[in-house]
């Protein structure tokens, strides 16, 4: 009997492919969630399971779920998931780590171009019928000259940096861990302390992991260090900046613009997350870019990524130590012993 995989969301024929020809695939092959309930009744006997962004997996769905062998997931940042409960059921948790840097990086200098320069004010203003030509209007900043700070210097910060080499700015960052001073003259990196960099800034660009420590660490105080007038952008997690002082941020003008691919609402760990998005953050289009968590949105990426999920599955049901692995389980016990 072939052992049961589900898949959470929607993925490409290549993906279930791979996965049919030793297991039985149970897919949602549309564009929303299953609701909660159903997710559990699919995965109650279910030997693996390949999650995605929308999910949340705790020690209690992982009771309900006595034949679970592995938690493959198709992203990189898994605070939404809890890898110790994993763990501690003898459950092998995966994650996909590198596929998502380069096409994160692409779309956060979209962000800050689209921001800065006006593009979605402009497209809707030709679109009105009012365009007659070029008037001196919707001036914007450009990035050749300005200082961008980047806070974060993983593999996304470190992609981003490359990006932006070519663009004649001044690159400043900050992170716990100093890249080496040959990485840094690399990428055109000067290492800054946290304040010194948001007061510097034309840029402030937000590429971090949600952590304790990362938590609404760009709050109302570490904006009021901010650059006047310049711009935030969040690619990272939605949960490390604070959106309702952004909103206080924007309308003050002490930020002239905010982009942003992450959005707290997203961050299921987090019981004290807001649900929804701050009405006058969606309000507010002249100041805000915002993209539903585009990052890693290109055909061939997602593939790759699913298709690696699913490699990590079947090595984990053949008993091998599969490649993508976060976590060492503890020996399985007995379901009652749980």
């Amino acid at each position: 009997m072939k052992p049961k995989v589900v898949i959470t969301q929607r993925v490409h024929q290549e993906v279930l492919d791979l996965l049919s020809s030793s297991c039985e695939v149970v897919a949602n092959m549309t564009t929303e969630p299953w609701p909660p309930e159903q997710l559990r009744a699919m995965c109650r006997d279910a030997k693996g399971v390949m999650v995605f962004m929308p999910d949340s997996i705790d020690g209690d769905f992982l009771d309900n779920c006595p034949e679970l062998e592995v938690v493959g997931a198709a992203l990189k940042g898994y605070d939404n998931f809890d890898v110790q409960a994993c763990t501690d059921r003898g459950i092998w948790f995966t994650n996909v780590p590198d596929l998502l840097t380069i096409p994160t990086a692409e779309l956060t200098v979209g962000l800050m171009i689209g921001l800065s320069r006006h593009m979605q004010e402009g497209d809707r203003f030709v679109r009105s019928g009012r365009f007659q030509g070029w008037r001196p209007h919707l001036y914007g900043t450009g990035l050749a000259g300005s200082t961008v700070g980047i806070v974060g210097m993983g593999a996304v910060g470190r992609a981003t940096a490359r990006c932006l080499q070519g663009f004649s700015a001044n690159l400043i960052y900050y992170d716990q861990q100093p890249l080496l001073p040959e990485k840094e003259q690399e990428l055109s990196l000067t290492l800054r302390p946290f304040e010194k960099l948001l007061e510097e800034s034309d840029f402030t660009v937000v590429i971090l992991p949600l952590t304790e420590k990362t938590y609404q660490m760009i709050d109302k105080t570490a904006i009021s260090r901010m650059k006047e007038g310049g711009f935030l952008v969040n690619t990272g997690r939605g949960s490390v900046v604070d959106e309702e002082a952004v909103v206080e941020a924007l309308a003050s003008g002490r930020l002239a613009g905010y982009a942003a691919d992450v959005f707290v609402m997203e961050d299921w760990a987090w019981s004290e997350r807001s649900t929804v998005i701050p009405t006058e953050l969606l309000k507010n289009q002249s100041q805000t870019f915002l993209t539903p968590h585009l990052g890693s949105a290109v055909n061939t990426v997602r593939l790759d990524i699913a298709m690696e999920a699913a490699e990590n599955i079947l090595q984990a049901l053949a008993g091998d130590t599969p490649q993508g692995a976060l976590n060492q389980p503890k020996a399985r016990c007995i379901v009652g012993e749980r």
